[in-house]
């Protein structure tokens, strides 16, 4: 696709610097800028970028700009970042969608297909599911029995949603994730772990999208909840009965053990481990690496294994890496204090 500057300013409201009709053919990072491509700038670090990109056309921050003229177009906005987004945003749109049963897909007859609905080639979907307008699924996916999925979703190839869950509308779930397998329930005796039927269910609200090879496990009875809004990197966890509230972000390779329940506008940084049967509360931010193994209060910050107060974290980790130093320290004063008692 072909685009003029004046077209880009035109979609972001935003004032152009420079040449109206230069043509844009292709998008660039900022460090790498190409001739015909177009990037963006929102931080002052990257504002030298303004002399010496080679893309034909910028959008700045309105407030890093210091000259009246520069060599690219300049497409000024109130934030960069932002009308970016807008952009990648409309072009996605741009690209249309599929829809129509390709070739090899197998759907029960008593499953229902909304109208504009695209299902990939050997996908396999089950009786008694329901798919709702427009949404995607791409080739070899597989929906277990009276699995409800809603509209505008999309389903990557590989995924695997077992039966009886639940997904809502304008949902993504990448490619190899799980959603329902059974939950970790097995009940100790004398001639080993019997397993505990896994009864339950997953469901995810609407405007959720989901990483690649994720693991959600099903209820042992009731559900497990993936509250709206919220977004999940790639190879997490989620262990039976965890209810997750709405606009969550959890970074790659977290995991939260069974019947945990998370509040809303919480933070989970990667690698973060989060025991079961406990209490999180809202805007909390767990840093990476943490492992959290209590109730937390709404608003704190943790830091460390077992997680504490991040700023206490801060503070006794100057402490431990001088520790050899310190025990030095003590062991002189010791000696000298016996020195001196002897002497």
């Amino acid at each position: 696709m072909e685009f003029t500057a004046s077209q880009i300013a035109s979609f972001i409201d935003g004032k152009i610097i420079g040449d109206a009709n230069a043509l844009i053919t292709g998008v660039s990072p900022i460090e790498n800028g190409e001739p015909g491509h177009l990037s963006f700038i929102a931080q002052n670090r990257f504002s030298h970028f303004l002399d010496t990109s080679k893309c034909s056309v910028l959008i700045v921050s309105e407030g890093l700009l210091l000259k009246d003229t520069y060599e690219p177009t300049i497409i000024a906005v109130k934030d960069a970042y932002l009308s970016f987004q807008v952009l990648m945003n409309l072009y996605q749109e741009m690209q249309g969608r599929k829809d129509g049963v390709e070739d090899g897909a197998s759907i029960h007859d008593t499953a229902t297909i909304g109208k504009g609905a695209y299902i990939g080639a050997f996908t396999y979907i089950s009786e008694k599911v329901k798919v709702g307008e427009g949404t995607q699924i791409y080739p070899h996916v597989y929906i277990g029995k009276g699995v409800k999925i809603g509209k505008n979703c999309k389903i990557d190839s590989g995924a695997r949603i077992y039966d009886y869950c639940i997904i809502g509308d304008n949902c993504v779930v990448h490619s190899n994730t799980v959603i329902g397998g059974d939950g970790f329930g097995f009940q100790p005796t004398a001639n080993g772990f019997k397993k505990i039927p896994q009864l339950g269910n997953v469901i995810i609200e609407d405007d959720v999208e989901i990483g690649s090879n994720c693991s959600i496990d099903r209820a042992t009875i009731g559900s497990t909840v993936i509250g709206k809004g919220t977004k999940i990197d790639n190879l997490i966890q989620i262990a039976h009965n965890v209810k997750i509230g709405q606009n969550n972000v959890i970074a790659a390779q977290a995991g939260i053990a069974g019947s945990t329940t998370i509040g809303d506008w919480n933070q989970i940084g990667g690698q973060v481990g989060i025991v079961g049967h406990i209490n999180i509360g809202n805007q909390v931010k767990i840093q990476a690496q943490s492992g959290v193994n209590n109730n937390i209060e709404d608003g704190e910050v943790l830091y460390g294994s077992p997680a504490i107060s991040a700023s206490d974290f801060r503070r006794n980790y100057v402490h431990f890496r001088n520790f050899t130093n310190i025990v030095s320290r003590i062991n002189n004063l010791e000696n000298n204090s016996k020195d001196k008692t002897n002497g």
